[in-house]
């Protein structure tokens, strides 16, 4: 694709950007895009956020048409926290944690898989085990923190072990495809905790976490192909956007 002035505003680019996305969904392979430069980087990093923002809102949209769950995790945020504080935890805190939580470690190595082992070990015992929050921090949260630190510790020293980190590092060159679509579905549907776990919204858990399915092969795709900042940068740019929004007076 060849980099042309200003391709955010040419049709045409978001189309190139849908394709090179949809090839690396049907065959994912752990290379970077090394012919592009840091400036056409960042021109697909926009425009693949933009078509993110597009699909997100137009799912949402037709999903309130017949049913609108309440996103139980938003409104509690917005109780305990002020508008700084929330824009501060929701719009950096927390994309800075999930994305280490699924994406760090799409790229093996030692430190990255013990990060991101910490974290899944913290979100597992708050969402699963505490039914608690994130960002909480109730009589369970230095015990969640301590857990998920031990475990860190515990997959360093392991997967730093020179045997253990071959096989590893074969493990995810053979396998990668198998990982990225895990770290896919395992971000979306995780994120059915932030709806009450009834019949219906189980149910509708595929199409409930759609948004974040599709946001996870993007922030997948770029992790990969041009760095952990770029699918860091679309996340909190989406948080920070949509949280902004609650604050307009609208009714």
């Amino acid at each position: 694709m060849m980099i042309v002035s200003y391709p955010l505003i040419k049709p045409k680019y978001y189309k190139s950007l849908l394709i090179e996305l949809v090839n690396f969904i049907r065959r994912p392979k752990n290379e970077p895009s090394i012919e592009k430069s840091t400036r056409h980087k960042i021109y697909d990093t926009i425009g693949l956020f933009l078509i993110k923002l597009v699909f997100s809102i137009t799912v949402a949209s037709l999903l309130q048409l017949v049913y609108e769950p309440e996103n139980q995790t938003s409104v509690s945020m917005s109780e305990r926290f002020g508008p700084l504080v929330l824009l501060l935890v929701g719009g950096i805190i927390l994309p800075i944690f999930e994305e280490i939580t699924f994406r760090l470690s799409l790229k093996f190595k030692s430190l990255y898989l013990a990060l991101t082992s910490g974290t899944l070990t913290y979100y597992i015992m708050t969402k699963a085990v505490f039914k608690s929050r994130l960002s909480m921090v109730d009589d369970t949260f230095w015990y969640r923190v301590l857990v998920g630190v031990m475990t860190m510790l515990i997959v360093y020293m392991i997967s730093s072990r020179r045997p253990i980190r071959q096989a590893l590092q074969q493990f995810w060159k053979t396998q990668f495809k198998w990982i990225y679509y895990l770290s896919c579905i395992s971000f979306a549907w995780l994120h059915i905790f932030n709806f009450e776990l009834n019949l219906i919204n189980l149910l509708l858990l595929p199409i409930l976490t759609l948004p974040q399915l599709f946001s996870a092969t993007i922030a997948g795709y770029t992790r990969i192909a041009f760095g952990f900042k770029y699918p860091l940068l679309i996340h909190m740019t989406t948080n920070t956007l949509f949280l902004s929004l609650t604050f307009l007076p609208l009714n």
